[in-house]
């Protein structure tokens, strides 16, 4: 891990250099990645990580708007696009997209299906950091990671089909497997990130 000076302070950043693509899809092959939520961050994610060759499905409310744009980016129901509960049974990695809102609205369905060993996934630290007013405990035996893109999904998906990278904070809240911090940078560089920021849940929100 590099240590960069931003302005006096000093970061631990990863690059796509230290850990490349190709370490990151043989990191995750035997992972089936579930992308819960088709909103903001999802489409850029999931795409993303499909076309570099991740295994990637899509959880989505049947009878939605975003059930609809997931069709028409290519997810495929009964194949690749599903609703968010068969999503997280067949899901090993829960990438939890929802809004803040809907992730505690939906905790108690998404949780039940958190087995040992899987791994749950945010784009914000709000669910887990005020876990006392949302609810949303992460039970102990089960990786609990974060990827934060520094900008919106569409971002993340323009700079991508450009060929670039748009950077990321990344953080470990809990490593239950030991292999936490090699599924987050994967991750991390799978869904289209440039430079990778080491930090934690409370900070990034």
């Amino acid at each position: 891990m590099a240590k960069l000076n931003f302005g006096g302070v000093e970061e631990n950043v990863v690059t796509r250099e230290e850990f490349p693509l190709a370490k990151a899809v043989e990191t995750m092959k035997d992972e089936t990645i579930a992308v819960i939520g088709y909103g903001v961050q999802g489409p850029g994610q999931a795409l993303n990580l499909k076309e570099n060759g991740f295994n990637v499905i899509v959880g989505q409310r049947k009878e939605s708007k975003t059930w609809d744009k997931a069709v028409a980016d290519g997810w495929v129901p009964g194949e690749t696009l599903f609703e968010i509960e068969e999503a997280c049974a067949k899901g090993t990695v829960i990438q939890y997209l929802l809004s803040d809102a809907a992730q505690i609205k939906m905790w108690d369905t998404v949780k039940k299906h958190l087995t040992p060993g899987k791994t749950l996934y945010f784009s914000h630290g709000f669910g887990v950091t005020y876990k006392e007013k949302t609810g949303i405990v992460p039970p102990a035996d089960i990786d609990v990671i974060l990827v934060a893109p520094k900008g919106s999904g569409t971002s993340l998906r323009r700079l991508f089909l450009e060929g670039r990278g748009l950077n990321s904070s990344f953080a470990i809240y809990q490593d239950a497997t030991g292999k936490a911090k090699d599924k987050v940078v994967s991750l991390g560089i799978g869904v289209g990130s440039g430079y990778l920021f080491e930090t934690d849940f409370y900070r990034e929100v």
